[in-house]
């Protein structure tokens, strides 16, 4: 579920940072696992090559259904610490035991999910909570005081940069006109970005389909929805799109957007900011509103550039 069926390499451009590490140094740093593409991101770019982050989950890759291959399991093994969101994203790992610490960042940093949403990052100030706690358990493994230090200085720039993303995704938003300002797509996983940014929502199978079918009864329930929420466009999750999401289409008699919406993880390719803002803007787009692009490209650039 919640899936694009691409698949890419585990190392993405924005995290070229640790590339630059050679072997042997690298062996000689703590190791630590990161569970799903963005906690990797996140992780990668707070410890800035301090310690070795392996990552589980490629981008695209579908957190949910996870299946270790030995070489994760020998990465695991290995580890001082593992990072997984937790609120079930990624069952597999929840099991995990060992001479590690297993540390479910999304649930330390909102402990408040009555309904144990693990999407938490659609809300950069949820994102900005799991930083902190990424940065506290970066900053308790045996590295250097000045690596310490400059932790403390990433911590505090991946800190502004999701703060000003939050900003930045609400002036996106106010651009749609008002009756516009919904979000239908075929699953509840944006929950904490439509309650951010005040958009309706209309998940249509988690809402309207029994057991997930889409029988005839579930079909004209969803089509009636969508209809009278206003939207646009619908907003696939995979590509291709489903064949679910086409019926619903020819029976609603509206479009599904061109650009799909990211919602387990990061893009194939890119970085959290990136498919944040990606979101945002095949969002802003498809409802009649207008994305600020270069915005988008300067937090990506910020990004980037924390050392």
């Amino acid at each position: 579920m919640h899936r694009l069926l691409q698949r890419t390499t585990l190392l993405v451009p924005s995290l070229s940072v640790a590339l630059a590490i050679p072997t042997s140094a690298a062996a000689a740093l703590p190791k630590v696992v990161a569970g799903d593409g963005v906690l990797c991101d996140l992780t990668r770019t707070l410890s800035g090559g301090a310690t070795d982050v392996r990552c589980l989950i490629a981008p695209g890759a579908d957190p949910h259904h996870l299946q270790l291959t030995p070489a994760n399991r020998r990465d695991i093994s290995q580890a001082k610490v593992v990072l997984i969101n937790g609120y079930n994203l990624t069952p597999t790992l929840a099991k995990l035991r060992g001479g590690f610490q297993l540390i479910a960042v999304g649930e330390r940093a909102v402990t408040r999910n009555p309904s144990r949403d693990p999407h938490l990052w659609h809300n950069p100030l949820q994102t900005r909570a799991m930083a902190t706690v990424v940065a506290n358990t970066l900053g308790s493994l045996p590295v250097s005081a000045a690596s310490k230090s400059a932790l403390q200085r990433r911590h505090a720039s991946v800190s502004q940069i999701l703060t000003d993303l939050d900003a930045w995704n609400r002036r996106q938003i106010a651009t749609i006109p008002a009756a516009h300002r919904v979000v239908v797509s075929e699953h509840r996983a944006f929950e904490f970005f439509v309650k951010r940014y005040g958009i309706k929502q209309v998940a249509m199978i988690d809402d309207y389909a029994t057991g997930g079918q889409l029988r005839p009864s579930s079909l004209k329930a969803i089509s009636d929805a969508v209809k009278a929420s206003n939207t646009k466009a619908l907003f696939a999750e995979e590509l291709p799109v489903s064949k679910t999401l086409r019926r619903i289409s020819r029976s609603s008699g509206k479009p599904v957007a061109s650009t799909p919406l990211f919602a387990d993880g990061t893009a194939p390719g890119k970085s959290l900011i990136e498919t944040a803002t990606a979101n945002t803007c095949a969002v802003v787009n498809a409802q009649g509103g207008q994305c600020d692009q270069a915005g988008a490209a300067a937090l990506q650039r910020r990004w980037q550039g924390v050392r």
